[in-house]
């Protein structure tokens, strides 16, 4: 199946593999997407299964009857929440229908991803009360002792039945771990200056993204936690639409008419949930450190 966009008089088809790169795209831009387990994702939502306790064994002599130990179950409920952005370009895109496709490409799957993000990391409100955030989450901070505070984020993990696995690194966040260092001024968290890098904590993964830094006294720098507990789901992929007759609000004092101003735009639409055992989390927090 193809994806079509309309105008008044011309009809640009845009190949089927555009709306699933866009998706593809924004997948590899959102440390969320690439951290947490990715469920099928029904237009009504779906029910998620969730373990509250554990069975537990018994010992038994020969003969004797076996324990019956029933674990306790939950469910959440994933809901669907839409996701928008709308991209102005001008009409000198038309003369180079490929370039259209690199911007869709390019600047769609950023924004989407971006916004995914933060929404789940805490900054602003959550689109309803079916999609969890790490907001509440447990604070560890890495202030006075870096190498503390990510044993602590460990533990408290652990204490309540998860494993820590990842981590969500804002850049703040990494100049912090890049810094730290042991007695004999060593650091802890490289091999070497030229790596630069932080790949791995505490033999966990890492994942890079400016969207884990949310400013405040202290600032959030970045999220750890069992991401096997963690869930996202979409629905339909990425939807596309044109228009080049609209009026585009740009704030309260601005805006674009398309037709006057030789422009035209593309709406790109996603429709996606988010859920997660918020206890198996810890949100990581520092002082003094700048936004950027």
């Amino acid at each position: 199946m193809s994806t079509g966009v309309a105008t008044n008089r011309t009809y640009i088809d845009l190949p089927v593999s555009v709306s699933n790169e866009i998706l593809q795209k924004a997948q590899e831009s959102s440390a969320i997407m690439n951290l947490a387990r990715q469920i099928k994702l029904p237009g009504n939502g779906v029910a998620i299964p969730v373990i509250t306790s554990d069975p537990e064994a018994s010992w038994v002599g020969e003969t004797e009857s076996k324990p019956v130990s029933n674990p306790g179950l939950s469910t959440k409920i994933m809901r669907a929440y839409k996701l928008a952005v709308i991209v102005p370009f001008s009409n000198e895109f038309r003369r180079d229908v490929s370039a259209l496709y690199d911007a869709l490409v390019q600047r769609l799957p950023k924004a989407l991803g971006e916004k995914f993000d933060a929404t789940v990391f805490g900054k602003g409100d959550k689109p309803g009360s079916d999609f969890d955030n790490f907001a509440s989450c447990t604070a560890q901070s890495l202030a006075s002792d870096a190498y503390a505070g990510l044993v602590a984020a460990d533990t408290d993990i652990a204490i309540h039945g998860g494993l820590l696995n990842g981590f969500a690194v804002s850049p703040q966040m990494k100049g912090v771990l890049l810094a730290a260092t042991d007695n004999n001024d060593r650091p802890l968290f490289i091999n070497n200056v030229s790596e630069g890098a932080v790949p791995m904590i505490l033999g966990a993964k890492t994942y890079l993204t400016k969207s884990a830094f949310i400013s405040g006294s202290p600032s959030v720098v970045g999220i750890a936690g069992d991401w096997t507990q963690a869930m996202y789901g979409v629905v339909e992929g990425v939807k596309v639409d044109f228009s080049q007759d609209a009026t585009l609000d740009i704030d309260a004092e601005h805006k674009i008419n398309l037709f006057q101003q030789n422009m035209f735009a593309v709406r790109a639409e996603i429709e996606v949930g988010f859920r997660a055992d918020i206890s198996v989390f810890n949100k990581l927090t520092a002082t003094g450190v700048p936004s950027i």
